[in-house]
């Protein structure tokens, strides 16, 4: 599929561009904030060709779609007005809160800036390799001409983020950027590096050493956008133009060196601070520790956090030790993708397995990890288990990262500093992560597709069962779009802990008996049901993630314990509107809680399904007779 084919897909499956509120990508991923949810189409979406993943993260719709994604997103700047930042656009009918608030924030902020960040932190290892064994000396104005061009970009960091902020924030880019110039500009750097008392209007000024600094000038950009559209909503049109930035600048500039420069740096290092003790205190459990969650970070987007603390520690202490570690994770998974290809019998998952292996070792490791190694569960485990040996590894060994870079082959310059101390260590580290999390997915195996197909082909034969087996067809008690029960965001059911079966993201509010049987369960709080088949089939229909915490409201129920239903009779309506509205998801699993006493529990539809369709086919049962 040509990439603008592509775009035009996924702008149609999230809803189109009315649905989008802004668009950044990173590595891998178009990291959209869409104005209702509700309105893309997930599950086409995975199936999409050329899409890896979907997620839902921080607030934000993540289309995962590998090393393709600057020319995907590029497409998508043509084929619609989204990437237009003049363009108006409405806001999000909800907006992420807490933890996934900021994590939103930070991956918009930096995403950007991810791919001229890798490249100059390349660039800078490259240079600092070249000056240690002697290729080029510092004094040779080559190598000035060459680190300016790599150091440019952290010198001038609060430039860049000044940009990136306000367009996450809807602020005047240029105002923002004059803020960030005054906070290394000539003079201002001067008066620090002098120690010259320095005062505004008689209030002390405490000046610090802005270059490469993170969080003073997004604290500093965030509330210039929330004055800006004070000003501009009292200001008169005439005058609003010109008269918002002089405010701005006569405001902001004194009130950043006053009181959020001083407190951005000084939380800033305290976290750095914070981060480097542990590390001090015992480098192998902390490596070993970070070893085994930056993947699992990395999921949940939560890596996002840690970012400004890593640019921060090279910007404070010339290097930082806790990158190093993370690094190992990357070559684990790396690992356990090459075990999955030397392994599986399928051919199509074996050059899955062999493609992502290639694009993680240059630090890509999303095809890999939903592609190859989350789904079939094991192996990402040998990947968590190599990465802690070998985050153990490296953090032991002292190994520090002098520039910035997402960890992968290209990247592994930018951790040899002076002398070399610690680059052994981190060969050693990602070596063995690879070796340790390939050979505990060949060791550990896992179902593979092949035994799968064939597993379903001798049994979905009548001819081959015996006259005991029963089998029983499950009716869709649900209208709705086709999820796969991994996707359900609640590890009780997606983890297949419950049974197996499949889940609904439901587009209307009505349950009806899925087969003639009995309701088993009604639950008080009404949000599920339990019924059983005459022939014994159990099935749990649960609405929603956590609705439990509802307590009954937005859900009505037409049964009780012990009733005897036909197929297609209602059981339970629900308002989908409200539900979301409260936060909750609606995606509802249907459970086969005695999967146990079936050969198969086989899918029958994949996308969209209408209210007693057929859904699932249970085969192989015992029957009531036999038990």
């Amino acid at each position: 599929m040509s990439q603008e084919k592509l775009a035009k897909e996924i702008v149609e499956l999230v809803g189109g561009e009315k649905n989008v509120v802004s668009l950044v990508h990173c590595a891998t991923r178009l990291r959209f904030v869409l104005k209702d949810d509700a309105k893309a189409d997930k599950a086409k979406l995975e199936k999409t060709e050329g899409i890896i993943a979907v997620k839902e993260n921080g607030g934000q719709f993540q289309v995962v779609v590998g090393n393709k994604v600057p020319e995907v997103y590029s497409a998508i700047g043509q084929i619609s007005n989204i990437l237009d930042d003049s363009s108006e656009k409405e806001k999000p009918s909800k907006s992420a809160k807490g933890i996934g608030g900021i994590i939103d924030v930070i991956s918009s902020i930096f995403a950007p800036l991810l791919g001229v960040m890798a490249g100059a932190g390349i660039l800078k290892g490259l240079l600092l390799i070249a000056s240690n064994v002697g290729w080029l000396e510092t004094t040779e104005t080559t190598y000035k001409i060459l680190f300016a061009a790599a150091d440019s970009l952290f010198y001038f960091l609060p430039l860049l983020l000044a940009v990136t902020t306000a367009r996450k924030f809807k602020g005047n880019m240029f105002v923002a950027m004059t803020i960030a110039g005054a906070l290394i500009y000539p003079s201002i750097v001067t008066l620090k590096a002098e120690g010259t008392p320095t005062d505004f209007f008689g209030i002390p000024v405490i000046l610090m050493n802005y270059s490469s600094t993170v969080i003073p000038i997004i604290l500093a950009v965030i509330v210039m956008s929330k004055l800006e559209k004070f000003f501009n909503k009292v200001l008169h049109e005439s005058v609003k133009n010109f008269v918002t930035p002089l405010f701005l600048l006569v405001i902001m500039v004194p009130l950043t060196l006053l009181v959020f420069g001083p407190f951005g740096v000084y939380v800033g290092n305290a976290i750095a601070s914070g981060l480097v003790a542990a590390f001090g205190f015992s480098p192998l459990l902390a490596g070993a520790v970070m070893g085994a969650s930056w993947q699992l970070l990395v999921i949940f987007g939560i890596h996002w956090g840690l970012i400004p603390v890593f640019i921060n520690n090279v910007a404070v202490y010339g290097r930082d030790g806790v990158k190093p570690a993370a690094t190992a994770s990357i070559f684990a998974q790396t690992g356990a993708a090459f075990g999955v290809m030397l392994k599986t019998k399928n051919k199509k998952l074996k050059t899955l397995a062999g493609s992502s292996t290639l694009t993680a070792l240059f630090g890509i490791t999303e095809p890999a990890i939903y592609g190859v190694t989350l789904p079939l569960k094991r192996p990402f485990i040998a990947g968590v288990i190599g990465g802690a040996v070998g985050g153990a590894i490296i953090g032991q060994a002292g190994t520090q990262a002098f520039a910035s870079g997402a960890p992968g082959l290209l990247t592994l310059p930018i951790f040899y500093g002076p002398g070399g101390e610690g680059f052994p260590g981190l060969i050693l580290g990602i070596c063995v992560s690879f070796v340790v999390a390939a050979a505990l997915t060949y060791i550990m195996g896992f179902k593979d597709p092949v035994e799968e197909e064939e597993k379903s082909t001798e049994t979905t034969k009548p001819s081959e069962r015996t006259a005991a087996s029963s089998d029983q067809e499950v009716l869709s008690p649900i209208e709705g779009t086709i999820v796969d029960l991994s996707d359900v965001p609640d590890p009780a059911f997606s983890s297949g802990a419950m049974g197996k079966g499949i889940a609904i993201e439901p587009a209307v509010g009505r349950v009806v008996a899925p087969f003639d049987g009995t309701i088993t369960v009604a639950f008080k709080k009404k949000h599920a049901l339990a019924v059983v088949s005459d022939t014994g089939a159990e099935i749990l229909v649960h609405v929603g993630v956590d609705t439990v915490k509802l307590d009954g409201q937005h859900f009505t129920s037409h049964i009780q314990e012990g009733d005897r239903v036909k197929a297609g009779d209602l059981l339970l309506e629900f308002d989908i509107a409200a539900i979301k509205a409260a936060g909750y998801h609606t995606v509802t699993p249907i459970i086969v809680t005695n999967s146990t006493d079936y050969e198969e529990v086989v899918p029958l539809i994949t996308g969209q399904v209408r209210v007693q369709e057929p859904l699932l086919t249970l085969y192989g049962g015992k029957g009531p007779e036999q038990e």
